[in-house]
């Protein structure tokens, strides 16, 4: 049996198995590894047609036009195939689950800068919705993609950056540049794609450094994180607003943040939030004006480890690892009650619709836990749809690439 036979038959089987939607949570093991490391978290098959109307505002890249609507001016049909290459990793061809893309992907790699510092950095391959082709992009340091995956802000390979670049995914041209007062090191569209929230640094929050006797790079020990931007995409405008550091009271001598801990809008867009280690809930949150506010109800089970955050109709969060019934397995939780219920994958990277997400993971007698490929799993089944082929290498290693993915 060939590839497109594995992968079609699993679908199938998924297509006769489609339950109610309960609720849960969700554990992601990589970033729980972390903890247990560091000081710090530092974190082609093609079936099932489907034809939808999709009118969410994408922005324009228009010679710098104030222009969000959809490409073409009013809603696009999108035909919502799935693309899995099984036999593909990293992924050559495009990857993508009903309207969910994965849009880009990074390779990474630290690079020595003195005998005292190095630079992790990221090297990049974007889709081309031409192609249909994944194609490195070698100018960018920080890459966000857009719903919709035909825009990307992005950043160049030195950060701080004092512009953010606005790239047609398309054309693989900068459209347009926005320029900023306060240096920018990461970049999060929110999720009607209108607005991107901009970390703000003092410093290359990417920075590593060795000190004597320590055998690998670590990040430092002190976050520059100083505030953010809200920016409207399609006029650039947007004020900056300051977020100071608390002092590190667990007297390790520096703040109590990871040298990278990027802002980004909840996904009702009426808050900025992140992830801080050593608070109580693990996440802080403020108003679009840069003032503190209690955890929104609505976002009390988010995890800022856990890529897949809460569904798109806002009934569940993906969460971390369980390792319950399954070997591999996350938790995905009911975003009222917290009640949780165990789903295949062992880290959940995306939502596909509302009971579906796209997951890394092992196969099903594998004694390596880093040994994974994307799947598609369902809330309610023990089915597992291959996407991709299978990351080699252990965690944190050079070349073992991580996905970047976009909503319809």
């Amino acid at each position: 049996m060939n590839v497109d036979d594995i992968v079609r038959d699993a679908l199938r089987e998924q297509a006769t198995e489609q339950p109610p939607a309960p609720g849960g949570f969700a554990d992601r093991v990589l970033a729980v590894r972390r903890r247990r490391r560091n000081r710090r978290i530092t974190a082609a098959a093609v079936t099932a047609v489907a034809v939808v109307a999709v009118g969410v505002g994408v922005p324009l890249l228009d010679s710098g036009k104030k222009d969000v609507r959809p490409s073409g001016g009013g809603p696009v049909v999108v035909e919502q195939k799935t693309r899995a290459h099984p036999d593909q990793s990293p992924p050559r061809e495009e990857i993508s689950v009903g309207g969910t893309t994965l849009a880009a992907y990074f390779l990474p790699e630290t690079v020595k800068k003195t005998a005292e510092t190095a630079v992790y950095q990221r090297a990049y391959h974007l889709l081309d919705p031409r192609t249909g082709k994944y194609a490195e992009a070698a100018d960018w340091s920080w890459v966000a993609v857009a719903p919709g995956a035909k825009t990307a802000a992005v950043l160049e390979q030195d950060l701080p950056s004092a512009r953010i670049g606005l790239l047609d995914l398309t054309t693989g041209e900068v459209e347009r540049w926005i320029q900023v007062d306060h240096g920018v090191g990461g970049l999060a569209f929110s999720r009607d794609g209108r607005r991107l929230v901009a970390t703000t640094y003092t410093k290359n929050p990417d920075l590593r450094i060795k000190t004597e006797g320590d055998a690998e790079w670590s990040p430092e020990w002190t976050s520059s994180r100083t505030g953010f931007y809200v920016l409207d995409v399609a006029s650039g405008k947007g004020a900056w607003n300051e977020v100071k550091l608390a002092a590190d009271d667990g007297g390790l001598g520096g703040s109590a943040l990871n040298s990278r801990q990027d802002f980004a809008l909840t996904d009702d867009g009426r808050h900025v939030w992140s992830g801080n280690p050593t608070a109580n809930v693990g996440k802080e949150f403020w108003d679009l004006d840069g003032d503190k506010v209690p955890t929104p109800a609505a976002d009390k089970y988010l995890e800022w480890y856990v890529d897949a955050g809460k569904s798109p109709d806002g009934r569940f969060f993906a969460g971390e690892f369980a390792g319950k019934k399954w070997k591999t397995s996350s938790w995905v939780l009911d975003a009222t009650t917290g009640a949780p219920t165990e789903v295949r994958g062992q880290q959940l990277l995306a939502w596909v619709g509302n009971k579906q997400l796209i997951a890394w993971d092992i196969a099903r007698n594998d004694k390596s836990e880093f040994h994974q490929r994307l799947v598609l799993v369902t809330i309610g089944s023990d089915k597992e749809v291959p996407l991709s082929g299978f990351r080699e290498g252990n965690d944190g290693d050079a070349g073992r690439w991580e996905p970047l993915f976009a909503q319809p």
